[in-house]
């Protein structure tokens, strides 16, 4: 039987800047791997220049994410039906469809959903913070968390379909050295780690966590389909990816995506994997 991953997150991009190698490699392996994506991505600041051809920024998110989609090779993506909220403060904060307006249990509620009906084996979302504290980030890490522990009880959300459980979760996290060099360099060239990304709005000073590592995946085989997957995130800086002095920190740092592993839990010594399957 094929084995499937389901990945869940929150923006068009999130599958592929993060972890596109990841899902690159296992389906060119032949594993069935889906996105469950929270927003469209509404709040994203994008040059007039992209817009041509697209009635609002969320349609050209969207076909931004189908045709990066394609290239990794995912069988299908679906979106939970919520507002891209913006970074903490903004006005998009206010809108009341703004995912960060709704509880953790109701977004759950409609993760489990797609957790019983495609039957995972794998589930992955981002670390605990959000990988760069995006508020989206956060709340979709944590409605995943929990719709993973409760996919098996016949109590939660029991019109969300029949009770199944996952073999394992996964968060992915920034490979540990990564922030740390991205900081040294941005100062070294006369740049604020404090105000980096395409808004001038991530502190990366601020994102120096140390969560365990558990699996280590080598991604450069498929560094090229990734790349080109990048590309189709044109309007969110996609084409930029490996140039300049974030180029640079990527080529010091390697070709490699990080996981921690949430369950089944890690206890004692621990050898770090080099396959997400590898439970043992």
């Amino acid at each position: 039987m094929t084995k499937t991953i389901l990945t869940v997150l929150a923006h068009p991009d999130d599958e592929t800047f993060g972890l596109g190698g990841t899902l690159a490699l296992y389906t060119r392996r032949g594993y069935d791997a889906y996105y469950l994506c929270a927003t469209r991505g509404e709040a994203g600041a994008v040059d007039e220049e992209f817009m041509q051809g697209f009635k609002d920024i969320a349609a050209l998110r969207t076909d931004e994410l189908m045709r990066a989609a394609k290239i990794l090779g995912l069988k299908d993506v679906f979106f939970l039906g919520y507002r891209d909220s913006g970074m903490n403060g903004s006005d998009d904060n206010k809108n009341p469809n703004a995912q960060v307006n709704y509880s953790i249990e109701e977004t759950a509620g409609r993760v489990v959903k797609y957790i019983r009906e495609l039957k995972p084996d794998i589930v992955i979302t981002f670390d605990p913070i959000g990988g760069y504290k995006h508020p989206d980030h956060i709340h979709i890490q944590r409605a995943t968390t929990l719709a993973f522990e409760k996919a098996n009880d016949a109590s939660f959300h029991p019109e969300a379909g029949a009770p199944f459980q996952p073999s394992a979760l996964y968060y992915h996290v920034f490979p540990r050295g990564f922030i740390k060099w991205s900081v040294r360099l941005l100062l070294l060239f006369g740049k604020d780690p404090r105000k980096w990304g395409r808004n001038k709005d991530i502190d990366l000073t601020d994102l120096i966590a140390d969560f365990p590592v558990h699996a280590r995946l080598n991604v450069r085989s498929v560094a090229s389909v990734k790349r080109a997957a990048s590309e189709q995130h044109a309007s969110q800086g996609g084409g930029q990816m490996r140039r300049g002095l974030m180029g640079f920190v990527f080529k010091l740092i390697g070709d490699r995506d990080e996981f921690m592993r949430a369950y089944p839990p890690v206890n004692g010594t621990f050898r770090v994997k080099r396959d997400l399957f590898d439970l043992s």
